[in-house]
């Protein structure tokens, strides 16, 4: 989405859906490097063969490395705030890891603008609900209010 929207008129666009973003494939090779980035080497992330004997199957990715892929996702589809000096991660709320997610499989995101409140002339706090969902499931991987700073000029 390339539309263009003054911070003032952000409120309008509460409970707004967007478009959801593409769909991004959850490799091994990047569960195996958020692994070894975060120090979190278990075996259900990492060991193809062991993970295979679980209920899941195989490898899933952690949920950590599923929320941190929010900001690339939601990036994609998005409104652009006309003067934005830098959006600033401002943190989560209610964030719940509802399904596993398979190495292999694709996930999207879908966001919702639950809130904005203009902290200062230039500082616009908004909150997004944000669902990932699993390529082909019904339920999904995640979902998360995302609270983000816009800093305008």
């Amino acid at each position: 989405m390339s539309t263009t929207v003054k911070a003032e008129d952000l409120p309008s666009l509460v409970g707004q859906e967007l478009e959801p973003s593409s769909w991004l494939e959850v490799t091994q090779d990047r569960v195996n490097q958020f692994a070894d980035a975060t120090n979190d080497h278990q075996f259900i992330h990492v060991d193809i063969e062991q993970a295979a004997k679980t209920p899941f199957g195989g490898t899933v990715s952690h949920g950590f490395l599923t929320l941190s892929l929010v900001p690339f996702l939601m990036a994609e589809k998005t409104w652009k705030v006309d003067g934005t000096v830098m959006g600033i991660n401002y943190g989560s709320d209610k964030v719940r890891f509802l399904a596993p997610v398979p190495v292999g499989s694709r996930i999207r995101a879908r966001q919702v603008l639950l809130e904005v409140t203009q902290k200062t002339r230039a500082h616009w706090l908004t909150k997004t609900a944000v669902t990932i969902e699993i390529e082909h499931q019904e339920k999904p991987a995640m979902i998360a209010e995302i609270l983000m700073i816009i800093v305008v000029k």
